[in-house]
């Protein structure tokens, strides 16, 4: 059997996450990871934040048919700063983000910024190895250590798939 490409569900089952969390998914997208997200946290709320509309007008759509309403929508780049509180999310995800990213270590920040203390923060991006992908990757040494220059501390290190890496850091 070919492996998976990337299992958002199974990544999030990992966390052993509580149904009342409050979570930011930076870069949304159309929600492939904010959906499955949701439906852990049904006592809780995802803030799906995105800078572009169309992928937020799908992920309202999804979301719509599949009856789930704790996702708020959330129009903003994450580069220049989100519309969320200080010390408010418990779980702040950033899939398939930094290496779009250009002022990477700013958006590590903003994440830090609205966690609460020993809030986790899980970072999905591509390996360098991988044949596919975008061009620019970030490997996950120098995210490990902006990340912890920041005050974050790495509590895992694991294969997200074929193509991925991911790291769950808490914060300090």
């Amino acid at each position: 059997m070919e492996r998976e490409f990337l299992n958002p569900k199974k990544i999030l089952e990992k966390l052993k996450l509580k149904k009342d969390l409050i979570a930011a998914d930076f870069g949304s997208g159309s929600g492939g990871w904010a959906i499955p997200l949701a439906k852990i946290l049904e006592d809780g709320k995802v803030y799906a934040i995105d800078m572009l509309e169309e992928p937020l007008s799908a992920l309202k759509s999804k979301a719509k048919l599949e009856g789930i309403s704790n996702i708020e929508l959330v129009k903003n780049d994450v580069e220049k700063g989100v519309r969320l509180l200080s010390q408010s999310c418990d779980l702040v995800l950033m899939t398939n983000l930094l290496f779009e990213c250009e002022e990477k270590k700013k958006v590590l920040e903003e994440g830090k910024r609205v966690l609460k203390k020993g809030g986790k923060l899980l970072i999905v991006d591509w390996k360098k190895e991988s044949k596919i992908g975008p061009a620019e990757k970030v490997p996950p040494e120098e995210v490990k250590k902006m990340a912890e220059e920041i005050g974050f501390k790495l509590e895992e290190e694991f294969e997200a798939g074929p193509h991925h890496y991911g790291l769950l850091f808490s914060k300090l």
